[in-house]
């Protein structure tokens, strides 16, 4: 894996994405939910929506999609999905972000 998250992040509870190439760590609470996600490179993410969605790119970089508009993130770079609004991304490289769900129970 060409960028990977610390054992520290790794001890909190890993969610099951129905994405292959994508593992993700959460931590939460009754109002929200914080993921660590480590994504492989050539991961696809297929166009989806849901709940209200912030992140930023930690290392490597996201194209995402997001109501159609199309662009590259990368570290640093955040991003906001609202709810309900199609998303999509693709990850030639690989990368490590951090995502903040509205939904407590999204995962």
């Amino acid at each position: 894996m060409k960028y990977s998250l610390p054992n520290e992040i790794k001890a909190n509870p890993e969610i099951e994405v129905p994405v292959e190439g994508i593992r993700g760590w959460k931590v939460g609470s009754d109002h929200g939910l914080v993921v660590f996600f480590e994504i492989q490179p050539g991961t696809d993410l297929p166009e989806h929506s849901h709940c209200f969605q912030w992140g930023v790119v930690l290392e490597g970089a996201i194209e995402l999609t997001i109501g159609g508009d199309k662009k590259v993130y990368e570290p640093g770079d955040p991003y906001l999905i609202p709810e309900g609004t199609p998303h999509s991304a693709r990850i030639p490289d690989g990368a490590l972000a951090m995502d903040y769900f509205s939904d407590p129970n999204r995962y």
